[in-house]
């Protein structure tokens, strides 16, 4: 589709138009057009904001924000309509295999490999909803001040940052806290609250020291018109070294010294508790207070309006927040977390505007929230925007990311598909909410129990105020979402393991819109696993998460194509049902290595017409995938470990995710909630970066991954010696070699882990002589199946 851009100043008039008293602006019209025509196309892109290129002015004033419909678009539909016809090409081919088959085994196979493209064509087809219109947006933060005429007009923001455990290092919490608290934005109109489920006074220690930190933190950073306002971050880069920035490099070491002495301790040394307050707070942890049960503990650290910073301007507000737990309530993990933290500070500050943040997840441009209110702020924009979703970025990658961290289908191309549609998913970090969103859908609100929490009252008492706490800790309370709408109609929705896709899913089945805000400069960055177990061992947690979703009664599948429509069910359900990519995965990574070594051909032969079918599914949906990772800014050496992750993914993560959610469902006790560590060995770090997969512990999704590598490896090495000496011919084997091939190539580092290397990170001989003997086992079974059918 051709884009027509037209900028014409609002102090022209229909008749300056006609008589042609443009020429000023005509330079800005990237075609040229008669004036007779002018007026005309200005009327159809009023008409039409969903051409290729959509700008949103406000009372005549430059652009906020625009979007543009990517030029690939339409090759990308085209694409799909060949695509879809191979698919049901092969799916023709199947039946004819199936109708021809003359005993059991060639049965049950062609069985399995329609089991395995059915499953394949499915996930296919959910990620063409992310390529039929995918946009990219622009803000324009600099045209803020034409619309804002003054920072009292700024609305208020509320962070909430979430940490289950001390294990979370406190010093990378309050990194994350002190990045946001120095946004470029008035900081009496931010209020930072973090949320503690460990109930650790190692961590109310080390934000007691971050709040005294902030005092000359901030302004330091105004002063200095700093990008990185991270501590940390700012610290390891090439900062501009004077006295003043050493000064309070040294303040910063001060404190760090202090966080981590207390954390190796497990204690906090009372010889750096300055105050009767921070004492009184200290005091709440007694014998009696554990993890699982223990009161609420709200702490305010900072209360604007009453503590400044170093230059004697407000500081924000900063609050620590426990909530109460009991053995004998259920918390609901982080979503139980996000709802006590929208309570407790709809009593305190009920800022309109809500950002969500892991605790490992720190700013790193301090204008993101200039770049949000060029939505919130324009009147011209859908009153159904609920929420800015910004790309999760990550900072300590590997030269080429060799567990594929940056998920960039997931954080970055998808996104913008959803963004064509209704808008992203929310992915549980970086995003911005209307608080709003969180009582109903657009037209119909779903009213709190008590009017302090609606998200139209007005706070009209200091935080510090005995009535504004005591209501603090009601409400934070382990029993008060006892017969509430909390976690289903009202909040963060519970039901899944994975509340943030849930979440976004059912706000957007409300009728809510999002925006997927990508700035030049990563809004945030977070940490990232480096251990091959840590990364799976998340991506099992997610799947079973998502599951739970696929299979509830608000599966997309059905409930989401009711609500939301086709094209963005499709997306969700995308997302819902990633585990079963296990099936296909799984398959073919066994049957064509088995029958390499039974000698039993399954596949067409490359003379055979219906050859050229499996290589054009094939190298398809391996080139487009190809494609969009390059363009979205990755390498081909990254993207190469991206698709050998997802292999891994499918016998390992997906695989396990799947049979532990069937346990799950039938009644089986499964293993509880675990964190991803955040704590990073030297020597592991070292094998990260020099790019040499961490295997480590003998983790049982290491087996299927072991076998896969094990039975690829002696299938292609056999089918090599057999061809070589004429028994078999290439023409006849040439798939079931391939693919053998492939895998063999994508498993090195699973080689070299299991035979080359003498580090710690290598695979665990209990693993590999495991998966030998099983791999032994199924070869044999394998073997009689053939003989006996």
């Amino acid at each position: 589709m051709r884009t027509v851009r037209i900028i014409i100043s609002s102090s022209q008039t229909d008749s300056d138009v006609q008589n042609g008293s443009i020429q000023e602006n005509r330079r800005k019209v990237e075609i040229p057009l008669a004036s007779i025509w002018a007026r005309m196309v200005i009327d159809r892109a009023t008409e039409k904001m969903k051409g290729s290129t959509e700008t949103t002015t406000s009372h005549g004033h430059p652009p906020l924000h625009t979007v543009k419909v990517l030029r690939r678009t339409p090759l990308n539909r085209v694409f799909a309509a060949v695509y879809l016809a191979a698919i049901l090409a092969l799916f023709y081919h199947h039946a004819l295999t199936l109708l021809s088959s003359t005993s059991i085994s060639s049965f049950l196979i062609c069985i399995s490999f329609l089991i395995a493209d059915i499953v394949l064509a499915f996930m296919w087809s959910t990620t063409q909803s992310f390529r039929m219109r995918p946009v990219r947006r622009r803000e324009f933060p600099e045209n803020l001040k034409l619309v804002l005429d003054n920072p009292g007009e700024f609305p208020r923001l509320d962070v909430f940052i979430c940490t289950a455990d001390p294990k979370e290092p406190p010093l990378g919490v309050v990194n994350t806290a002190l990045s946001v608290m120095a946004y470029e934005y008035p900081t009496e109109k931010i209020s930072v609250y973090v949320s503690d489920d460990g109930g650790s006074e190692l961590t109310l220690f080390a934000f007691m020291e971050a709040a005294k930190f902030a005092a000359h933190w901030l302004p330091f950073c105004r002063k200095k018109k700093i990008e990185e306002r991270c501590p940390e971050a700012y610290f390891r880069s090439n900062y501009a070294s004077c006295s003043e920035t050493e000064n309070i490099k040294m303040k910063y070491e001060v404190m760090k010294q202090r966080i981590e002495t207390t954390m190796e301790q497990g204690k906090v040394g009372y010889e750096w508790v300055t105050s009767e307050e921070e004492r009184e707070a200290l005091s709440k942890w007694t014998d009696k207070f554990t993890r699982q049960d223990h009161p609420t503990v709200i702490q305010v650290l900072l209360e604007s309006g009453q503590d400044q910073d170093r230059s004697g301007r407000m500081m924000p507000n900063l609050i620590y927040v426990s909530r109460q737990k009991s053995r004998a309530s259920p918390h609901q993990f982080k979503a139980g977390a996000l709802n006590t933290l929208l309570r407790v500070s709809a009593i305190m500050t009920n800022a309109p505007i809500v950002l969500t943040l892991d605790c490992d997840m720190y700013s790193n441009n301090p204008v993101t929230l200039q770049h949000v209110l060029c939505y919130l702020s324009d009147p011209a924009m859908d009153s159904k925007l609920g929420y800015i979703q910004f790309p999760q970025r990550f900072h300590g990658l590997n030269k080429n990311d060799i567990y594929a961290s940056e998920i960039k289908p997931l954080f970055i191309t998808n996104p913008a598909g959803m963004d064509g549609l209704a808008g992203p998913s929310y992915v549980g970090t970086g995003c911005f909410f209307r608080r709003r969103v969180f009582f109903g859908a657009h037209s119909s609100m779903v009213s709190p129990e008590i009017p302090e929490l609606s998200p139209d009252h007005v706070v009209d008492k200091p935080i510090r105020s005995q009535e504004v706490l005591a209501l603090a800790h009601h409400v934070a309370g382990c029993n008060y979402e006892n017969e509430s709408n909390w976690g289903s109609k009202v909040g963060f929705r519970y039901g899944s393991l994975v509340e943030d896709y849930y979440t976004g899913y059912r706000l957007q089945c409300e009728g809510w819109r999002s925006r997927f805000c990508q700035p030049d400069r990563e809004a945030f960055l977070g940490d990232i696993p480096i251990s091959l177990n840590d990364v799976l061992s998340q991506n099992k947690r997610w799947s079973i998460g998502l599951l739970e979703v696929a299979f509830s009664k608000y599966s997309p599948v059905t409930f989401g194509t009711m609500a939301t429509g086709p094209l963005l069910a499709l997306s969700y359900a995308h997302y819902a049902f990633w585990p079963i990519w296990s099936v296909p995965i799984t398959i073919y990574g066994f049957l064509p290595q088995l029958a390499l070594l039974i000698n039993l051909p399954i596949f067409p032969k490359v003379s055979d017409p219906w050859f050229i079918l499996y290589a054009f599914l094939f190298l398809g949906a391996y080139t487009q995938d190809f494609i969009d990772f390059v363009l979205a800014g990755g390498t081909v050496q990254r993207w190469w470990n991206e698709q050998r992750m997802w292999l891994i993914r499918g016998v390992t993560s997906y695989l396990f995710g799947l049979v532990e959610f069937s346990f799950k469902c039938l009644g089986f006790s499964t293993l509880g909630f675990n964190l991803t560590s955040k704590v990073v060995d030297d020597e592991q770090g070292k094998r990260y970066e020099q790019g040499t997969f961490e295997f480590g512990v003998a983790s049982p999704m290491f087996v299927p991954l072991t076998m896969v590598a094990m039975v690829s490896l002696f299938s292609f090495l056999r089918g090599i010696i057999e061809i070589s000496r004429g028994r078999r011919s290439m023409e006849e084997w040439f798939i079931e070699m391939f693919i053998a091939g492939f895998v063999v190539v994508n498993c090195w580092p699973i080689y070299e882990a299991m035979v080359m290397r003498k580090d710690k990170g290598r695979i665990h001989t209990k693993t590999t002589i495991i998966s030998a003997v099983l791999v032994y086992a199924l070869y044999t079974a394998a073997s009689f199946t053939l003989k006996i059918w």
